[in-house]
């Protein structure tokens, strides 16, 4: 503890950590347990903001210690937001890893409980059916047979209870919704994630390129949005390997239309479920639901390779819902992660 208030009056006074610093920090914080500490130095950390080198040191920290899965597969993604995001919406990237798994991509997803939001992946996984606190071995089992995984984040990484208390009781983003999409326990090496501020994009998409990737996406919907959003243009960061390349979309580059997400306000995970649950099983009542979860899940597909164009990654996506075969894997998954 007395590592953290050695650094605090750094950044309290906006200064960065060289790599050694931040490996002595972040060694302390995931170890800490004293509330009082903790949450005052994640506030001043956020507030002065993340360098890419700050990012990849504590990232590669996690990796190194976190509970590995390894699969038999070479080509898999991972579909995840940092959450923190003021446009609120359904759990979207849970819908999204669904669609991309019952498309023939497999899905190793890394996610928790809401921490800086309402609702976190596996609140909404809880409530389709999913045992998120199965053993850990059956990560590996459930990606090799069945195509997709769920990697509850406090089963594979080694952080104290009281850090987790700490970030909740902030009720804002803090580093480690940046740290969770990148230290992903089976290294997937395609990534779809989305950022809740675009100037985090930049550091990020850096990191990234230092930690080792075959193909990533960094996304933020002009409307704050930390997914691909139908509402205006999306920002994109693309790394491959270590190259990273800027540039826009927008809802009609899939062969889709501009709509509103207004009215997603006030979402709860009960909510979330039901949006979730029905738009996977051709059920969707309102039409951006599935709009949504088709641009994101055409995104996906079309940077694994599966798709050359946009528009072919977005009839890949419908097939897999008008199929039946998404919801066919939530099926699964619910019966593995329960035996």
């Amino acid at each position: 503890m007395e590592i953290l208030q050695k650094y605090q009056s750094k950044l309290d006074t906006k200064n960065d950590l060289s790599v050694e610093e931040t490996t002595e920090v972040f060694n302390a914080l995931r170890t800490a347990t004293n509330q009082e500490i903790i949450a005052p130095f994640l506030d001043a950390w956020a507030e002065k903001g993340y360098t890419s080198d700050e990012l990849a040191t504590c990232a590669k920290i996690l990796r190194d210690n976190c509970i590995k899965v390894k699969t038999k597969h070479e080509n898999f993604i991972d579909i995840v937001g940092t959450g923190g995001s003021k446009a609120k919406v359904f759990n979207v990237s849970t819908a999204v890893a669904f669609v991309v798994a019952g498309a023939g991509i497999p899905v190793a997803k890394h996610g928790n409980r809401a921490a800086s939001s309402k609702t976190g992946s596996a609140d909404a996984l809880e409530l389709l059916g999913v045992n998120t606190v199965a053993e850990t071995k059956l990560a590996k089992k459930c990606l090799d047979e069945i195509g997709i995984c769920f990697m509850f984040a406090p089963k594979f990484h080694n952080l104290t209870k009281e850090l987790a208390v700490a970030r909740k009781s902030l009720g804002k983003p803090t580093i480690f919704n940046l740290l969770g999409p990148l230290a992903n326990p089976a290294n997937a090496p395609f990534q779809l994630i989305g950022v809740w501020n675009k100037n985090y994009m930049k550091p990020m998409a850096e990191a990234i390129a230092k930690l080792g990737t075959k193909k990533t996406w960094i996304v933020q919907g002009e409307d704050g949005l930390d997914e691909i959003t139908l509402n205006g243009k999306t920002f994109v960061a693309e790394i491959v390997e270590d190259k990273i390349n800027y540039f826009e979309i927008s809802p009609e580059d899939f062969g889709l239309e501009q709509n509103s997400l207004e009215h997603y306000s006030d979402m709860t995970a009960e909510k979330s479920f039901k949006i979730v649950k029905e738009t996977i099983s051709r059920h969707a009542v309102n039409p951006s639901s599935l709009d949504i979860v088709l641009i994101n899940s055409a995104a996906a597909i079309y940077l694994c390779g599966k798709a050359k164009t946009y528009l072919e990654a977005e009839e890949i996506a419908k097939e897999s819902i008008n199929s039946c075969k998404c919801d066919e894997k939530l099926s699964e998954l619910v019966k593995l992660t329960n035996q």
